[in-house]
Parts: structure tokens; C-alpha cells; sequence
């Protein structure tokens, strides 16, 4: 990397990048692995030159090409990676994945998500992820969240750094002018790949690039500049808004059954509510809802009477209220099962359709283990008018009152497992089991566990990303 006088070629960039990533990473924790996200072009090439260069890095890096497999010339692109890694003395990994869209989802949006996921997959404790996003990357993304009419969190653009699986995620060159990694490459004579998708206006980014951000540079230069500025103050008031919201989200939020409170919702104005919904959402993983999204569910769900079970529809999900609480549930992608589906003997779970699992847990007190293990055991569901008597109350009840009792929520009522030995009603779920059944005389019982289906999240390491 030196020229004939013995200079370093391009040290700006390299002091800059060394700079960056001193400041990055903490001097006193031992970093495993340094991965570079590389895909062949010259931003990500002349990033992995440079870490290349840097003394602390040898022996700890690895590039990594993501094969999507979406254009012809992707297998030579893998081929030009490898040999170009291998020159520069570094480790060489290639992963290959699906980024086929599925229905709904962009092309980009696609690829981006299986190109994170395959990265995320080798990150393990204290490994670093670097990308090579740079000054002009970050005001596309500015741009497009503008156009898209995102809020403080989107408008702060991309961050230098982020958590990322079991590591972090940084971008050292993001501070970096886009002719400056273009002159390192031309002084260094690099070689790299151009993607002819790039050269396409069907994608929003490359439109911005090739077409709106040139004739913005002619009037305003340092257009990427002043941009990146905008976007650092963004993400510093977003902090601030974050701060707020945390106290607002804890004081409503039920950790238990990922609920809220419609009364501690509903003590705040407009405004903290619908900042509250955002950070419930987030606390989930789950994808920003829309503004009129979260309108609906502010206007038809928690303004709802108490008595109404009002449901509102999202992307995999719903959101419903039962009393006080506001629900976030994931929609079954199967059926219940059929009436007389028989327990397994010495199966210890039963999966459900709907993705949950019922389980038998050794316990101290329950129902005789020897009982279970002789009985015919069978998980029914309801079809009304079904009682049990609890232990330790007189009388038999009907399950409809008990679940009223206990503030189970109308839609867990007719999916929730009814378990019966020989015929006869033993056990509600996890919930209860009945009288003629229950022991605490016996240190040889079993009591149950019913493990609800959760929500898939999406994967939100960086929800300001765009690209």
C-alpha cells in the first residue's frame, strides 16, 4: 500500500477508517473476529484494503461475500471476491441464500433481509460486522425515509455502530465522502465488480443516486454534508424521545403478557399514546405501524367499550382489548384440534396446530403419576356447558364463569386445551385441575405447562435501515 517515495497511498481514508474504529470499539474487550460485508464493489473492496492494512486486525479478519443468487454475473462476482481476499492474505467466506420478495415485500427488502440474516448467523460473542456505507449512502437513506414520511427515528439515518446479533454492527467509512473512497481506489489500482442493476431506476435507491442526488449536488455541494448533520441531530433528539418513552412504556407495559394498560394508555394525551404504541411495537420486534395504523387501533379498539371485543387486523398479527389490557396477537396459522385427539402414553408434550405446546412437568402436587400413566388421556376443546370442581371449593363451576373469574381473555376461552383421562374433564390447560384428581399426598404427580405461540419478529437490529 505504499508508493515509490514509501508514502502511504490515500492516508487520509486509512488514518480516518483507523481513527473511526478506535473510537468504536472498547480498548479493553478482545474482539474474536472481524467480518467485512463484502460484496466486490469498490466501497466495500477499498474498506476491506484498508482494514487489510491496519496491524490490530491481522490474523482477526474475514471478508464475506453474500451470494444472492438474483443476477447471472453473481458467480464470478464470488469467484473475483475470493481471489481478491486471498491476495490481500485475508479469510474468505461465501453464503449463499434466497432472497426471492415474497408477496408484499420489495426486492430490495427481500435481499437485504437474507444478506443480514446470513451475516448475523456467523457474528458470535464480541465480533464485529463491518459495512461500508458511506457519507452519500447515508443521505439516500435520509432521503427516502423523508419520502416516505418517517419520523425521528427513521430521519436519523443510518448509526456509526449497532448492536448485532451477539456482536456489533459498525460503519466506519459512513462519515466518509464518496470521491474519497473513489480516489483511494483509483491511487491504489483496484479492481472491483459493477453490478448493472445499480444503473437501474426500478429501485428508489438507485433512482436517488443516479438521477436526484447529482442535480441536487449542483446546486447544493455539500448537499451529503449538511444532510449527515441533520441526521446526527435527529438521532441525538431521538435519544432524548426514547428517554421519555421509556418511562411512559414501563409505567403501561405488563412484561408478563407483553400487554398495556388501556388506563395508564389513556392517562396521556395524544401524542405520549401514540408514542407508547410505537415503543410497544418495538419492545416486540415487530415492523413500525403506519401512523393511520396506529389511529385505528387508538380510535376502534382502546376507545371501545369495556364490553366489546373489537378486533383490528396488522401484518401477522391483531390487536384486541379485554378489559383493561390492549392485546398484540399473533394470527393462527392452523386450526384447533379435532375433538378426541389422544395423548400419547409417555409422550410428555402435545403439540397444538396453532403452534402451541401442551406439556406434563413432574410436580409435587397434581395428578398422581400413576394415574396419568394408566388412564386414556385425551385433549378435547370446549363445546359448552363443561364443569369442574377446584379444589378446595365447594360445588362444581362451569368453565365459562371460572374464566370470567380468572379475566381470561374471550379468545383464549375455546382454544384453550381441555384434558381428559378416561372421559372424564381432568384439567384446563395449566390453569386448573379438577378435585377428583388432584393430590398433594404424593411426591409422584404431574401438573401441566401450555406454551403459547409468540409473535415472529422481524428482524429489527437496525430499524433505521433502508438498504
Amino acid at each position: 500500500m505504499q508508493d515509490k517515495s514509501g508514502k502511504l497511498k490515500g492516508v487520509p481514508l486509512y488514518e480516518d477508517l483507523c481513527g473511526s474504529l478506535a473510537k468504536q470499539l472498547d480498548p479493553e474487550r478482545k474482539r474474536l473476529r472481524f467480518y467485512v460485508a463484502y460484496s466486490g464493489g469498490v466501497d466495500s473492496h477499498v474498506l476491506l484494503h484498508c482494514c487489510a492494512s491496519i496491524p490490530q486486525l491481522k490474523g482477526k479478519l474475514t471478508a464475506v461475500y453474500v451470494h444472492h443468487g438474483l443476477q447471472a454475473e453473481a458467480e464470478f462476482w464470488a469467484e473475483h471476491c475470493e481471489k481478491t481476499a486471498k491476495e490481500l492474505g485475508v479469510e474468505f467466506l461465501s453464503r449463499r441464500v434466497n432472497a426471492k420478495a415474497a408477496p408484499g415485500e420489495s426486492p430490495e427488502e427481500a435481499a437485504r433481509d437474507a444478506r443480514y440474516a446470513a451475516l448475523k448467523a456467523l457474528i458470535q460473542v464480541d465480533d464485529v460486522l463491518l459495512l461500508a456505507q458511506h457519507r452519500e449512502d447515508q443521505l439516500e437513506t435520509m432521503l427516502l425515509q423523508l419520502f416516505r414520511g418517517s419520523g425521528l427515528r427513521g430521519l436519523s439515518g443510518m448509526p456509526e455502530s449497532a448492536a448485532f446479533g451477539l456482536g456489533v454492527m459498525l460503519r466506519p467509512l459512513l462519515n466518509t465522502s464518496k470521491q474519497a473512497i473513489n480516489d483511494y481506489a483509483e491511487a491504489h489500482c483496484l479492481s472491483w465488480v459493477e453490478d448493472p442493476s445499480n444503473q437501474s431506476h426500478d429501485y428508489d435507491r438507485n433512482f436517488l443516486r443516479n438521477a436526484v442526488v447529482p442535480l441536487l449536488k449542483q446546486r447544493w455541494p455539500a448537499l451529503d454534508k449538511t444532510v449527515a448533520r441533520s441526521a446526527k441531530h435527529c438521532a441525538d433528539a431521538q435519544v432524548l424521545v426514547e428517554q421519555v418513552a421509556d418511562e411512559f412504556f414501563a409505567a403501561a407495559f405488563n412484561p408478563v403478557d407483553k400487554t398495556l394498560s388501556i388506563r395508564r394508555l389513556t392517562e396521556h394525551q395524544l401524542h405520549p399514546q401514540q408514542l407508547i404504541i410505537r415503543h410497544w411495537f418495538r419492545r416486540m420486534g415487530l415492523k413500525m405501524p403506519a401512523q393511520a395504523f396506529i389511529g385505528k387501533i387508538l380510535n376502534q379498539v382502546v376507545a371501545a367499550a369495556e364490553q366489546r371485543d373489537p378486533v383490528l387486523s396488522g401484518r401477522g398479527y391483531s390487536i384486541r382489548r379485554y378489559r383493561d389490557k390492549l392485546y398484540c396477537l399473533t394470527d393462527p396459522a392452523g386450526t384447533i384440534l379435532p375433538q378426541g385427539c389422544v395423548w400419547p402414553v409417555g409422550q410428555m408434550s402435545i403439540d397444538l396446530s396453532d403452534g402451541r405446546t401442551l406439556s406434563w412437568l413432574p410436580s409435587s402436587k397434581g395428578i398422581a403419576n400413576e394415574y396419568w400413566m394408566n388412564a386414556k388421556v385425551e385433549v378435547r376443546f370446549r363445546r359448552g356447558g363443561e364443569k369442574i370442581r377446584l379444589p378446595g371449593r365447594q360445588g362444581r363451576h362451569s368453565l365459562k364463569n371460572l374464566f370470567q373469574e380468572s379475566a381470561i381473555p374471550t379468545w383464549e376461552r375455546d382454544t384453550m386445551p381441555l384434558v381428559y383421562l378416561n372421559d372424564t374433564l381432568a384439567a384446563v390447560g395449566d390453569l386448573w385441575i379438577d378435585a377428583a384428581f388432584y393430590s398433594e399426598k404424593s411426591h409422584s404427580c404431574i401438573d401441566f405447562e401450555l406454551q403459547s405461540y409468540e409473535l415472529k419478529p422481524k428482524d429489527n437490529d437496525d430499524k433505521r435501515r433502508v438498504d
